[in-house]
């Protein structure tokens, strides 16, 4: 008997068959473990300054790890209009899903659709059980039926590569980095400010480390994200045959960003990490240069030599 055989008789499930990506897998493994460390330190840091505080501490960060662990993606589809749809309320959207799992060999995510005049899509979820896909009104009206397959892809490619569940975990530390911040300040500061005392010499240090931290983990996710948006591009384009469908899409949905009206970027903005193409309020916007995606033309450089390598005989 196979081991293949054996596998499924053991109900574990075939991977699917998006192209493994050794890169990202190197490059997420590398974020956790330095996410890891930087979350150990920020936390001996606490213990070593708030020693009588050391079980509140314990108790304040693990709840908040795992309410963000559980709840972020719940939370983030909420936050972004996400409902989720029948496939007699959208047709076509769920037969451009459908496609696409069977291709891939996948479970079928929950499909949602956000009324936006935004052209976006995004995917939420810990795990190929609790995945989400979402587009927004605005794409399902602007793209044909071979590019929206192309960006549903590349979503679908995030979770079968698991990065959005890595991006959930990584994001929380810059989250706490922040909370500990703001209550340092609030509390701590405003009782120790005396030059001269070791306790509000170390307490004042706490919204310094909290701030490194924020920062670094704040690059950390940043380089992690641009490389899992080229991943994602290079395997839905695999996965589909199709690269120039989902060139067409990413030139489209830029395009049409700056008819978009600035009210509704900005509501976007924040949610950047998670999209198909990044929404940015202004062309001056400092958010280009610290952007969670590669640039329209390196997206669109790699779709082209896939393209190229894909026509040789």
């Amino acid at each position: 008997m196979s081991r293949t055989l054996s596998r499924t008789r053991a109900g574990a499930r075939p991977r699917s068959r998006y192209a493994p990506d050794s890169g990202l897998t190197t490059r997420m493994v590398g974020t956790m473990f330095l996410i890891g460390l930087l979350y150990v330190v920020l936390v001996g840091v606490l213990l070593a300054v708030l020693r009588g505080a050391w079980p509140i501490i314990l108790i304040l960060v693990g709840g908040m790890f795992i309410a963000q662990f559980w709840f972020s993606d719940r939370i983030a589809a909420f936050s972004m209009g996400a409902r989720e749809v029948t496939p007699e309320e959208a047709p076509e959207l769920h037969g451009a899903v459908d496609r696409i799992c069977a291709l891939a060999d996948m479970p079928k995510p929950r499909v949602a659709i956000a009324r936006s005049d935004v052209p976006n899509a995004f995917a939420t979820g810990r795990s190929e059980k609790t995945a989400l896909v979402c587009a927004t009104t605005g794409l399902l009206r602007r793209l044909d039926a071979p590019e929206l397959e192309g960006v549903l892809a590349h979503e679908m490619s995030h979770v079968a590569h698991r990065d959005v569940a890595v991006m959930t975990i990584a994001s929380f530390l810059g989250v706490l980095a922040g909370v500990i911040t703001r209550v340092a300040l609030w509390g701590g500061l405003s009782r120790n400010s005396r030059s001269n005392d070791p306790v509000g010499i170390a307490i004042m240090l706490i919204p310094l480390v909290s701030a490194v931290v924020y920062a670094l983990s704040f690059l950390l996710t940043r380089l992690l994200s641009r490389y899992r948006e080229l991943s994602a591009d290079r395997t839905a384009a695999l996965l589909t045959g199709r690269p120039s469908a989902l060139a067409s899409a990413l030139t489209k949905v830029t395009g049409q960003m700056a008819r978009i009206p600035t009210e509704d970027l900005r509501k976007a903005e924040p949610y950047n990490a998670f999209y198909f193409v990044p929404a940015f309020s202004s062309k001056e916007s400092l958010s280009r240069l610290l952007s969670s995606h590669p640039t329209l033309e390196q997206r669109l450089d790699q779709l082209a030599r896939i393209s190229a390598d894909l026509a040789r005989p």
